[in-house]
């Protein structure tokens, strides 16, 4: 049996305990087809607390799965470290001196 008749047959199974135990009509083709309202009246399903509509509902809910978009999380970034504000100013104050070497130094060999 197919994913699509899978749904529809459980829909029709669906409309008819719900037409029998509550009075509600549902459309079953869009109850197969569409994942938020098979989503609602999944919901609807396992409210009342029923045995055979919850059975039903999580059988739909199971065969709904192949119909709703994979979420896929974000990867959460790396964590950054936190420097202090005085390492931080003596990082640069050394990193200047550091270039300022390099400058002499090229400035020197290339007088000579």
């Amino acid at each position: 049996m197919s994913q699509d008749s899978t749904r529809i047959a459980l829909a029709a199974r669906i409309h008819v305990a719900l037409r029998r135990k509550t009075g509600r009509v549902t459309d079953t083709e869009w109850l197969a087809q569409d994942p938020t309202y098979a989503t609602e009246i999944i919901r609807m399903c396992r409210a009342e607390g029923d045995a055979e509509l919850v059975g039903l509902a999580d059988k739909l809910d199971a065969a709904m799965q192949t119909l709703r978009p994979r979420v896929v999380r974000p990867v959460a970034p790396p964590p950054v470290a936190v420097v202090p504000a005085w390492a931080d100013s003596s990082m640069q104050l050394e990193a200047e001196r550091e270039r300022e070497r390099k400058i002499e130094q090229r400035y020197v060999g290339r007088l000579r």
